[in-house]
């Protein structure tokens, strides 16, 4: 881990330039320790581990070549900035070939070198926390293809895990993006029906008449196009598992016929007054709120309850800050696998400041848009779409109605004795504070 104060190695035959170095260090709170002698450098990498090193390229009888090597040898995480004269550039870029981070040119004065410094030192905490990164994506990746660190995610992960060897009916609601799918799958791939179908439907991709013969399957002539048999997804899902995305999206017949599948393990072809048996585990996924559909009238209430056997709640990617930095090394080892590309502390400080509307997919896309566009394999801001490079120049705190409202009913809970009372404040009769409680898992 990197400290505070960033202890920094400056070797440097030339006492002038060593000693400008020094003071400059010192007054940006690095922690110095300077040579003029190689040599000593060298002897005191057995016992000192360094964050950063500034070396002279032309010394003797140790050359900074040599110091680099040596540096890498004793403590391979340190970042190394070559310090080279003009006529030595070429030397300087190889070295930098060799494991060097950059190389600094001579002369120059007390801003540009306090400039570069504070740019090594950034890379530097970068490096350090990628690799920490990749040691944690080693055992997050355990988890089928879920990578969080997030105290919610873990604990609905926990859940999926328990609730994986039943056969009782499972609800996953999330915004779009958020993992809905790969949620699903975990629990299939953790349940004894791994070795059978996992088979997805999405209720929004296909009107009702094409959706009712997605799900249920045909026979011939039972309408225009259906010039043969077909089996339907629950069909093709038999002994495993049919995950229904965007269940909220089915029409009142078709929420029926879905009904008939849970209760009965039925299902009926298009066209067709056969009963078929059918062995499969429904997950249904949506992205909007069912107690809200209910409410409305748009969604079955005894379709819910069968559905409803456990519920998990999938948080935006805005709630689990903590993941970004994970995500976005997965997804750049996913993107670069035979050259890896790095990200640089000004397009990571985006990254993080973004607030990601579109969640976990929008990230990925974004990070794969801008794998492509480096070619130097260094991502920079202006390889991010124009909505991310200007994320910084917003308001800090920017907040949806919802999470505005979600806030203040908390606030108001708070400080209420009771809910009349705090129904009575927020100017809402207490039914719809109840739901507004519920919709929002307030206590």
């Amino acid at each position: 881990m990197t400290s505070q104060q960033p202890k920094v190695l400056l070797v440097d035959d030339e006492p002038n330039i060593l000693k400008t170095m020094v003071i400059c260090f010192q007054s940006i709170g690095f922690v110095t320790h300077s040579f003029t002698n190689p040599q000593e450098a060298v002897a005191i990498l057995a016992k000192e581990r360094f964050d950063l090193a500034f070396v002279d390229l032309k010394m003797a009888p140790i050359d900074g070549i040599e110091l680099l090597a040596e540096i890498k040898r004793f403590c391979p995480s340190t970042t190394v900035t070559i310090v080279t004269a003009h006529g030595s550039i070429d030397s300087a870029i190889d070295a930098v070939k060799k494991g060097a981070y950059h190389y600094l040119q001579k002369p120059f004065d007390f801003k540009e070198l306090k400039l570069f410094a504070e740019q090594a030192w950034e890379y530097h905490k970068l490096a350090v926390e990628v690799k920490a990164l990749r040691k944690q994506l080693e055992s997050t990746l355990t988890f089928g293809g879920i990578i969080t660190r997030n105290k919610e995610v873990l604990s609905q992960v926990d859940l999926s895990r328990r609730i994986s060897e039943s056969i009782i009916s499972v609800l996953i609601e999330g915004e779009s993006g958020t993992g809905k799918e790969v949620f699903a799958r975990y629990i299939h791939d953790s349940s004894p029906r791994v070795l059978k179908p996992f088979v997805r439907i999405n209720c929004a991709a296909l009107p009702e008449q094409l959706l009712e013969s997605e799900l249920f399957g045909h026979v011939k002539g039972s309408f225009t196009g259906a010039v043969k048999d077909r089996e339907g997804r629950f069909e093709a899902a038999n002994g495993g598992t049919a995950f229904i995305d965007e269940i909220a999206e089915l029409t009142p017949a078709l929420q029926s016929k879905l009904l008939r599948v849970l209760q009965s393990k039925e299902i009926e072809r298009v066209g067709e007054n056969t009963t078929r048996q059918v062995d499969v585990r429904v997950i249904a996924a949506t992205n909007r709120n069912l107690d809200e559909a209910l409410k409305e009238g748009t969604f079955r209430e005894d379709l819910f309850y069968r559905l409803n056997g456990v519920r998990i709640k999938l948080p935006p990617l805005r709630e689990r800050p903590e993941d970004i930095p994970l995500l976005l090394q997965h997804f750049l080892t996913q993107f670069s696998k035979e050259t890896p590309v790095e990200i640089s502390p000004e397009a990571m400080r985006l990254f993080r400041g973004y607030r990601w509307s579109g969640n976990i997919r929008e990230l990925e896309n974004v990070v794969q848009r801008a794998v492509v566009l480096a070619t130097d394999h260094l991502i920079r801001p202006e390889h991010l779409p124009p909505e991310i490079q200007t994320a910084l120049d917003r308001p800090d705190h920017t907040y949806s109605f919802e999470e505005i409202e979600k806030m203040h009913l908390k606030k108001v809970l708070q400080h209420s004795k009771d809910l009349d009372e705090a129904a009575r404040i927020l100017g809402i009769d207490p039914a719809t504070l109840w739901r507004k409680r519920k919709k929002y898992g307030l206590s």
